[in-house]
C-alpha cells in the first residue's frame, strides 16, 4: 500500500481532527437547515477561525460543515417546504407531503440514510479517481492549464444562469476585478487609482463574504420570526423500516452515481444532480404517479444525489485546482491560506495531506449519519430560532472575518462594497457564481496565458498545437453553443405558448 495513504489515514483519525470533523458536521447541519443561510455563507463565517488552526484540523472542520450542510438542507425542506439549500429543492416535492400526513420522522430518516449512501459513494469516486486524474494532469503544460481553466469558467457561466449573457457578463466582471493590483509579470500597478491598499489586489475571500453574506442578511431583515411557528418538533421513529430500505435501493443507486458524476463536472452542482436523479427515478419507477404526493423514492433519489455531489466536486478541486461549486472555491482559498495550492502537484508534493483530506471526507460522512439520526429532535428546534438574534451575529462575524484576513480595516470597506455588488446582481437576476469563480481562477488563468505567450513569443497558435488544449477549448465552445441553443429553444417555447394563449 502507498505509505502516503497510511499517513493520510493516520492524520485524519487523530483525536483533535475527528473532534473538529464532528464540530463541523453539527455546524453544517444547523446552517443547512436554516432557510436563508447557505453552506457557502456558513463556511465563509467560520473561515476566519481556521486561520489560527493547523491545516489538517481546519480542512476537517470545513469538510464536516460541507457534508452536514447538504443533509441539513433537507430538514427544513421536509418540515417547512422551505429548502435550506438549493440542492434540497427537489427533496421538498415529496418530503413535505410525507410530513403533512404525519410521516415527518420517516421522511427525515429516509433523507439522512440516502445522504449517507450518496456521500460514501462519492468518497469511493474521490479515493480512486482523484489520484489517477492528478497523474494525468501532471502532464499538462501552461497552454493546457489555460484551456482547462478557461473551460472551467465557460461551463460555470453556461450553467449558472437562465441567461447566458448575464452569466458571461458576471464572469467578465470578476476577471476585471482580478486585474486590480500589480501586474504578475511586469510588476506595474494596474487600476489601483493611487490607493496603496489596492496594490495587493482584492482578496477573493473578502469579496466572497460580501457577495454571499450581505445579500442574505438584507433579504432576511423583513422576516424576523422566520418559520418558527410552523416547525413540527414531535416526530415518529426516524430509523427507516425494511420496506423503505428496499424501496430506496434503485433511487439511491441512481442518485449516488448521477451526483458523483455530475459533481466532477465544474458548474453542474447539487440542484442539477438532484432534479436529474429525481426525474430518472420517476421514469424508472413502477408507480410514477405517486411522485409529488409523498413517494419514498422521491425523497431518496435527490438526497443521495446532492450528497454525492460533494465528493465529486472535490475531485477537480484537488487535481486541477478548479472548484466544482462555490463551496469548493472557498475551500481552495482555505488551502491557499495554509500554503497548500490545490492541483496535480498536491498529490506529488503533499500526498499525505491529500489523502488526509480524502479520509477526513470519509469521517465527515460517518459522523454526519450518526449525529443527524441521534440528535435530530434537538437539531430541528434550531429552526425556531428568531432571525432577529441570528442575523446580527452573522453580521458581526462577517466584519471580523474580513478584517482578520489581512488585519486591514480597508478590507471591511471592500467587503461592504461587494455586498452592494451582490445586492445589485440579485436585483438584476445575475448569477454570482461566475463572478466568484472568475475571482478564484482569474489570476491562474492570466498567469498561464502570459507564460504560454511569452514562451511562444506571442504566437497564439501554441494553444492549438497541443491536443489537450484543443480538446478543452472545443469543450468550452461546445458549452457556450449548447447554452445558446438551449436559450433559443426556451425562447421559442415561450413565444409559441404566448401566441396560443387567449388575448
Amino acid at each position: 500500500m502507498n505509505p502516503e495513504i497510511l499517513i493520510g489515514l493516520t492524520q485524519a483519525t487523530g483525536l483533535i481532527v475527528l473532534i473538529s470533523t464532528c464540530v463541523g458536521v453539527v455546524i453544517g447541519l444547523v446552517v443547512g437547515m436554516i432557510p436563508g443561510m447557505t453552506i457557502s455563507t456558513g463556511i465563509i463565517v467560520l473561515l476566519p477561525v481556521t486561520f489560527v488552526l493547523p491545516a489538517d484540523i481546519s480542512i476537517a472542520l470545513l469538510l464536516g460543515l460541507y457534508v452536514g450542510g447538504m443533509t441539513g438542507g433537507s430538514f427544513s425542506a421536509i418540515l417547512l417546504n422551505i429548502p435550506g439549500t438549493p440542492s434540497a429543492s427537489a427533496t421538498a416535492i415529496d418530503g413535505y407531503p410525507m410530513a403533512a400526513r404525519g410521516e415527518a420522522g420517516r421522511a427525515l430518516g429516509i433523507a439522512i440514510t440516502a445522504s449517507f449512501v450518496g456521500g460514501m459513494t462519492s468518497f469511493l469516486f474521490l479515493f480512486f479517481v482523484a489520484p489517477l486524474l492528478a497523474n494525468v494532469a501532471l502532464q499538462f503544460r501552461t497552454e493546457d492549464m489555460f484551456a482547462v481553466l478557461f473551460f472551467g469558467l465557460t461551463i460555470i457561466c453556461s450553467f449558472a444562469a437562465k441567461s447566458l449573457v448575464k452569466g458571461l457578463l458576471s464572469g467578465a466582471i470578476g476577471l476585471a476585478i482580478v486585474t486590480i493590483g500589480q501586474d504578475p509579470v511586469m510588476g506595474t500597478q494596474r487600476f489601483t487609482f493611487g490607493q496603496v491598499n489596492l496594490m495587493a489586489g482584492v482578496h477573493f475571500l473578502t469579496a466572497m463574504i460580501g457577495l454571499f453574506a450581505i445579500p442574505q442578511l438584507i433579504s432576511n431583515l423583513t422576516d424576523v420570526k422566520g418559520a418558527a411557528s410552523k416547525v413540527q418538533t414531535r416526530l415518529t421513529s426516524v430509523v427507516p423500516r425494511l420496506p423503505d430500505l428496499k424501496a430506496m435501493r434503485l433511487p439511491v443507486s441512481i442518485g449516488s452515481l448521477t451526483g458523483a458524476f455530475l459533481g466532477i463536472l465544474p458548474g453542474a452542482g447539487g440542484p442539477i444532480a438532484a432534479f436529474i436523479s429525481y426525474d430518472y427515478t420517476r421514469r424508472a419507477s413502477k408507480n410514477p404517479d405517486d411522485f409529488g404526493s409523498g413517494a419514498v423514492e422521491g425523497v431518496a433519489a435527490p438526497e443521495s444525489a446532492n450528497n454525492a455531489v460533494t465528493g465529486g466536486a472535490l475531485i477537480p478541486m484537488m487535481t486541477l485546482g478548479i472548484p466544482g461549486d462555490p463551496v469548493t472555491a472557498i475551500l481552495i482559498g482555505a488551502l491557499i491560506i495554509h500554503g497548500l495550492a490545490p492541483g496535480p502537484l498536491m498529490f506529488l508534493e503533499r500526498g499525505d495531506f491529500a489523502y488526509g483530506l480524502i479520509f477526513s471526507f470519509f469521517w465527515a460522512n460517518i459522523f454526519n449519519f450518526i449525529i443527524a439520526l441521534a440528535a435530530l429532535r434537538l437539531l430541528i428546534k434550531v429552526l425556531a430560532t428568531p432571525r432577529a438574534l441570528l442575523m446580527p451575529t452573522v453580521a458581526v462575524l462577517c466584519v471580523i472575518g474580513s478584517f482578520a484576513l489581512r488585519n486591514n480595516f480597508f478590507d471591511i470597506y471592500v467587503m461592504l462594497f461587494f455586498g452592494l455588488i451582490g445586492l445589485g446582481m440579485r436585483w438584476l437576476d445575475m448569477p454570482v457564481v461566475p463572478l466568484l469563480l472568475a475571482l478564484v481562477l482569474g489570476s491562474q488563468l492570466e498567469d498561464n496565458l502570459r507564460v504560454a505567450l511569452t514562451a511562444s513569443q506571442g504566437d497564439i497558435s501554441i494553444f492549438f498545437t497541443s491536443p489537450i488544449s484543443v480538446g478543452f477549448l472545443l469543450l468550452s465552445l461546445l458549452s457556450i453553443v449548447w447554452s445558446l441553443r438551449t436559450a433559443w429553444l426556451n425562447k421559442r417555447v415561450v413565444g409559441h405558448s404566448n401566441k396560443e394563449s387567449p388575448q
